[in-house]
């Protein structure tokens, strides 16, 4: 659902922060000023919504380099020098506000007045006047900025409180954006969070992805491996599902949905997934004994999961049908196959062959 422009030229909002709001909404991450001249606001109204806005935190300065919230909370990361700002939706800056209060409350009364009289203005103004209205189930937005969608990432799973599902397909080579998820694996699974990947084969096949899928493993998260994933997802809380809107093209953007009705199929395809996934723990292990594996074997394995005959593997391979018997059934007790067929699947599922 997508907000409407809330003034037209010659119109002067009834409520300036929520129009502005809605604005920026339109735009995604854009220019705050460029949002106040298309209302015709003046300076004093300029100053006083963009306070409200960052206090109630719907508004995140930013810039070319997206800085997230968190460092630029800490002072880490330098606040953007341009005017661009990205908009948070209305439910996340309530959970991530009331989050950070939770423990505040109890040492500063006073504070805790100031803290309802923000969550009151969310709730009465923005959260009603937005898409999370009591009367829409769920949600479907389309986001084609790169920066808005790092902020919608990293507020999924920023507010996350009891579960994090997600689908990788591929481990970046860049050593700063593992240590970064990895982190933040850390601190969701220290508030209790159940944190779970899984990981195509090609990803955990690589001395860097093993290495970064073992650190994962060590902090508490639970990682299984699949032979083939069709692209990237996030799931959070079955409440929130953030998926590509084009598997095959990363850079067309991303979809988010909200809502358990519309996140329940994700979570299900999701749970579908896991169950036939192999855990990251017996891929490892099958990984080093693939290694052993001889040059013939693997090409037995290969022929099995096409579903080729013993008498044509055997005149492939230049050998004997009692040779390729013998070896066959070895292989099929190490693999725990009850059929030839099956014993070349299970090579194939466990990188055991190409």
């Amino acid at each position: 659902m997508t907000a409407a422009r809330a003034s037209t030229s010659g119109t002067r909002p009834d409520d300036p922060a929520l129009a502005l709001y809605q604005e920026l909404r339109l735009r995604g991450a854009a220019s705050f000023d460029e949002a106040v001249a298309e209302l015709d606001l003046g300076p004093s109204e300029r100053e006083r919504c963009r306070r409200d806005l960052l206090n109630l935190g719907l508004i995140v300065p930013t810039g070319t380099e997206h800085d997230n919230g968190l460092a630029l909370a800490s002072g880490s990361a330098p606040e953007a020098e341009s005017d661009t700002v990205a908009v948070v939706s209305p439910e996340m800056a309530l959970i991530k506000l009331l989050e950070s209060e939770r423990g505040r409350l109890a040492e500063d009364l006073r504070h805790a007045e100031e803290v309802n009289g923000r969550l009151e203005s969310l709730a009465t103004r923005f959260l009603r006047a937005e898409v999370l209205a009591p009367s829409a189930e769920v949600e479907v937005e389309v986001i084609t900025d790169y920066r808005r969608i790092q902020q919608v990432l990293e507020d999924i799973t920023e507010t996350v409180e009891h579960d994090l599902c997600a689908l990788q397909t591929q481990i970046s080579h860049s050593r700063e954006i593992p240590e970064r998820t990895l982190s933040r694996d850390r601190r969701q699974i220290a508030r209790g969070t159940r944190v779970r990947y899984i990981v195509s084969s090609t990803s955990s096949g690589t001395p860097q992805g093993m290495e970064h899928l073992t650190e994962k493993v060590a902090a508490g998260a639970e990682v299984r491996v699949a032979a083939d994933l069709p692209m990237n997802m996030i799931i959070a809380d079955g409440r929130f599902a953030l998926v590509p809107m084009d598997p095959d093209h990363h850079d067309a953007g991303a979809i988010l949905a909200r809502g358990p009705s519309l996140v329940r199929s994700y979570r299900a395809w999701f749970e579908q997934c896991w169950r036939s996934a192999v855990p990251f723990e017996q891929r490892r292990g099958d990984q080093q004994d693939a290694a052993s594996l001889t040059d013939q074997q693997r090409a037995i394995l290969r022929m099995l999961a096409t579903g080729m005959k013993d008498e044509q593997i055997a005149r492939n391979l230049g050998v004997s049908l009692r040779t390729v018997s013998r070896m066959l059934s070895e292989l099929m007790q190490e693999l725990g196959a009850s059929s030839r067929f099956e014993a070349g699947v299970r090579a194939m599922r466990l990188g055991w062959v190409d």
